[in-house]
This record gives structure tokens, sequence and C-alpha cells, in this order.
């Protein structure tokens, strides 16, 4: 598992998703939370983009804009963002560049199987774009709380 430290700087990303496009670049000065998840309309996942999406004005007043990524196609983040109400950004990284450079995709044990996927982590990073968070192998409950406390300590 490498991808960025936190102290480093953050690779940058450009992204679709269902409503144009989302970038490091473009949010400069903001402090962008960037969580990667496995697949759109999975249980964990779905639990984990609603939290994000219920808490988006939390994380606006802690001035923090909240992107989630996925290989799923900015199509079908759109029918899963109509399906579940959801609020938050989702970038389509079909072809796991941004997913490989921020270190998400692991080797993954399941039934004794191995595979290759997405290793569910987040990223808070600051206007400046620098890693200030790392979270990794993140497991959904108080998740979404505990990036909010950090995005409101970095204020």
């Amino acid at each position: 598992m490498s991808g960025p430290s936190e102290g480093d700087k953050a690779p940058d990303f450009d992204l679709p998703t269902d409503t144009g496009r989302v970038s490091l670049a473009a949010l400069k000065g903001k402090t962008v939370v960037l969580f990667f998840y496995p697949k759109d309309d999975t249980p964990g996942c779905t639990t984990e983009s609603i939290g994000f999406s219920q808490a988006r004005a939390d994380f606006e007043a802690a001035g923090a804009v909240v992107v989630g990524v996925s290989k799923d196609t900015a199509v079908k983040h759109g029918k899963f963002r109509a399906k579940h109400g959801l609020t938050v950004e989702l970038g389509s990284d079909a072809d796991s560049d941004v997913i490989e450079r921020y270190g998400a995709w692991v080797e993954k044990k399941l039934y004794g199987r191995e595979y290759m996927g997405i290793d569910r982590s987040t990223y808070l990073i600051d206007g400046e774009g620098v890693v200030r968070r790392v979270w990794r192998k993140v497991k959904v409950p108080g998740h979404v709380e505990q990036v909010l406390e950090a995005a409101r300590a970095l204020r």
C-alpha cells in the first residue's frame, strides 16, 4: 500500500462526474475530503456516501468539500446519487489512475480468493494541496464524524 502520507503533496486529480468534472486544482484554497470506495450501490459504500451527504452542511461550515471516487462510470454515479439523494461529488476513475496514485488499489482476499480492488480510504487535503490526514481500511460506522472533526481542526 503506497500513496501519499501525511505532510506529502496530494497527487492532482481531474475526474468526470455526472455533473461535469472535479479536480484538485479547481478546489485550491478549500479543504478537500477525498474518499475512495469500492462500488456504487453496495451496502457499506451506500452508507458511507449517505453519511458524507448528510454531513455536507457541516463540512461546508468547516470549509471542506467532499469528493468520492470509485471505478464506476459517471452515468452510474448519477443514478447512485439520484437513488439515494446524495449531495457529494462522485468522480469516475474507470482506468484506476487516481486510485493507484493514492495507493487505494490493493490486493484483497475474500473466501480465500485473492483479487485487486479498492481499499476504502480517505484523505484530508488542506487548501494548499497538502495531505493532512490519511485513513486506510476504513470502517464505515463513525468514520464521517472522525473526518469532520479533523476537517474542523484545520480551520
